[in-house]
């Protein structure tokens, strides 16, 4: 059950960096870097190809697999054998790509070669040879494998004799602070100037919603983004007014379970910065699922006309919210027109007092020729009123096949489906006040069939 190697390749499909496969043939990664290219060279969207392919095998043996990810125009990729689980290659690759955010805030191809050195440390201690993960958290990371500075750089530009006549003098506490402390994911002896604790719900809605305007299938799935700014060794207890909502939970290792087995509250000493305190999913109350238990109400509703015939189509959207109080900003409709689609030409308006687009009227649209994607993009939809999108587009192939159905996102601040509420936060064990501050925010993405 362990991970081969990841491999970081750019929007060319060049590797950049890769970790150490020294258990493997020096054309191992070779196979999987073609593997994707070929897939992303045949299918017709980068979206449409899976995101686990199979490699064969280069050498005798047994096959492997390729999972890859896509992250502000790169590709990583970890590749897996034997019975190696699928999933733990693209946790991996998930606590991977929250590390480089982390460390470099951007991430992209000049990003990762301005900071080669720093890069492959970050490999090493987050992949060990044998190809389990290892330290995956930032906040312990940071105290091993230094984030970048402007110091560090003007430092690594000296010329060698500079060096070799003023060796710097290099000081291990920092990683030595990283394994003195008896709590593995929090140093000792932190000290802060304003004790708070901020806590942000987010929340993010997948929905699928069937031609008749029938709600199929609608999750919502959730996290408690933390940023401690604590001094000391702070023990906390976060309690909810309503924790019932809360189901299938993942915890980060700081929470104590039995706990939260008891009395449905959070007991934890926290790392030190940002961190996710626990990941859930909304469990409704049956006051508010609507059709089949356990299915979340989305807040909008799509009227969409599609007449396709021949060599192009028209089309006729009607877009409004169904939240009574809340606005939904960033709001996005996608739809697929064909491979062989050539332009669009569509006008937005509004009705009502209630919506604020982009441009005039009610939003505006593009069609991406590189994509075949006509996007209609909406500012800010309030409560009433509505958006309409009336068009036709063109297309070379004399039948043309658009997609079943519209790809929507939105945003909702200061707003979370499960309307969890933090009741308190304790303080155990230090001497302070602590400022407590909560916010929620949700997001979703809506397949619409048509």
């Amino acid at each position: 059950m362990a991970i081969d190697g990841l491999i970081i390749l750019d929007s060319a499909g060049r590797p950049v960096i890769q970790s150490g496969y020294t258990s493997h043939p020096p054309a191992y990664p070779i196979f999987h870097i073609d593997a994707l290219n070929t897939a992303l060279s045949k299918a017709t969207r980068p979206e449409d190809v899976d995101p686990v392919l199979y490699v064969p095998p280069g050498f005798g043996g047994e096959g492997s697999a390729c999972c890859h990810v896509e992250i502000g125009g790169l590709r990583l990729v970890a590749s897996v054998s034997g019975d190696a689980d699928p999933l733990v290659a693209f946790a991996f690759l998930q606590a991977f790509q929250d590390i480089l955010i982390d460390y470099f805030g951007t991430v992209n191809v000049a990003t990762l070669k301005d900071n080669f050195d720093t890069v492959y440390q970050l490999l090493e201690e987050t992949l060990d040879p044998s190809g389990h993960p290892l330290t995956t958290s930032p906040n312990a990371l940071r105290d091993i494998v230094l984030p970048p500075s402007l110091l560090s750089k003007l430092l690594a530009s000296l010329s060698p004799s500079v060096n070799s006549t003023h060796p710097p003098k290099i000081s291990c506490s920092g990683a030595n602070a990283a394994f003195a402390s008896p709590i593995p994911w929090r140093k000792a002896g932190v000290k802060h100037n304003h004790n708070e604790a901020l806590f942000d719900v987010v929340e993010d809605m997948q929905s699928i919603v069937g031609r008749n305007g029938v709600t199929i299938v609608s999750n919502v799935w959730g996290k408690i983004e933390t940023n401690a700014k604590l001094s000391g060794t702070p023990d906390l207890t976060l309690t909810f007014t309503n924790p019932q909502v809360l189901t299938d939970c993942a915890f980060h290792p700081c929470v104590r379970l039995q706990r939260w087995s008891r009395d449905r509250s959070f007991s934890f000493i926290p790392p030190d910065g940002r961190f996710v305190l626990a990941e859930y999913r909304y469990a409704p109350p049956q006051s508010v699922v609507t059709g089949t238990s356990g299915i979340v109400p989305v807040p909008l509703v799509l009227k969409a006309v599609m007449d396709a015939g021949e060599f192009g189509g028209t089309l006729s959207l009607t877009l409004s919210s169904r939240l009574s109080t809340k606005t939904m900003e960033n709001v996005e409709v996608e739809i697929y027109l064909g491979e062989d689609a050539i332009g669009a030409q569509c006008a937005a308006s509004s009705s009502g007092t209630g919506t604020v687009g982009v441009g005039e009227g009610g939003g505006s649209w593009t069609f991406d020729p590189r994509r075949k994607v006509l996007r209609w993009e909406i500012l800010s939809m309030r409560t009433s009123g509505s958006c309409m999108l009336r068009g036709s587009w063109t297309s070379k192939a004399k039948a043309p096949r658009p997609a079943r159905a519209f790809q929507i996102r939105f945003d909702i601040p200061s707003y979370t489906f499960s309307a969890l509420k933090v009741d308190q936060l304790r303080l155990s064990g230090e001497n302070y006040k602590v400022y407590k501050g909560v916010r929620g925010r949700s997001r979703g993405s809506i397949e619409w069939r048509w």
